[in-house]
């Protein structure tokens, strides 16, 4: 029994924006303060939540409040990177036409600049319209809300779902919808321990290259329908 559909994270997952942010982020943060900070830091306190929670992991790491300007600095950066360096991650394209189906996009992002992103990275049209973001729900990642309202916006039960999420956030929240999870690390700079810690959060599997994608979402299938 084949998935009803398969919801895809962004950053991190289809496109490499989380090396700029990370980058850009990190850098920002030693300005104010948290010199200690490593790429470490970020990528397990940061990587896969939306931005408003991360600001107050920061702040409450700082000590203090940051600089009201503080977000705006990092994203005006980023996207200046965003325009030149963007690109699909290897082998999306290929893999997406491979999968039948249905297919979505549910990520931390707010929606605008996700689909700005998408587009960029010449990804749009494999998912038009059906890009969601956790600014259209209450609760961001590692809460279930994003992941349900995308299931429901395409009529689509969550226990007939597959997520593909690089970040644990996000294996959580899929978990917590009720939907079966793949972890995916083919950005992560520790390949290792991050297939650890998704596999410890709840992925029912984990692929480093969407080559090996379409092979693993049909053995997931296969295990479904068993």
């Amino acid at each position: 029994m084949s998935f009803d559909l398969v919801i895809y994270d962004c950053d991190g997952t289809l496109i490499d924006t989380e090396t700029l942010y990370g980058e850009v982020s990190l850098a920002m943060c030693h300005e104010v303060g948290l010199s200690d900070w490593t790429l470490d830091h970020y990528v397990e306190q940061l990587v896969g939540i939306p931005w408003a929670d991360g600001m107050k992991i920061i702040e409450i790491a700082l000590g203090r409040s940051l600089p009201a300007d503080f977000e705006t600095r990092i994203e005006d950066a980023v996207a200046l990177r965003l325009e030149t360096e963007l690109r699909a991650l290897p082998g999306v394209r290929e893999a997406l036409t491979v999968l039948a189906g249905r297919r979505c996009v549910a990520s931390s992002t707010v929606l605008e600049p996700l689909r700005r992103n998408l587009a960029l990275a010449g990804l749009i049209d494999l998912f038009d319209p059906h890009v969601f973001s956790a600014s259209q729900v209450a609760r961001g990642k590692p809460a279930p809300d994003v992941f349900l309202f995308a299931a429901a916006q395409m009529g689509a039960e969550a226990g007939g779902c597959l997520v593909l999420e690089d970040s644990v956030p996000g294996v959580l929240a899929a978990r917590a919808a009720g939907m079966q999870v793949a972890g995916f690390t083919g950005v992560a700079h520790d390949k290792g321990r991050m297939r650890e810690r998704l596999l410890a959060a709840g992925a029912a599997a984990v692929v480093d290259d969407f080559r090996e994608w379409p092979a693993e979402a049909a053995r997931l299938a296969g295990l479904r329908a068993a």
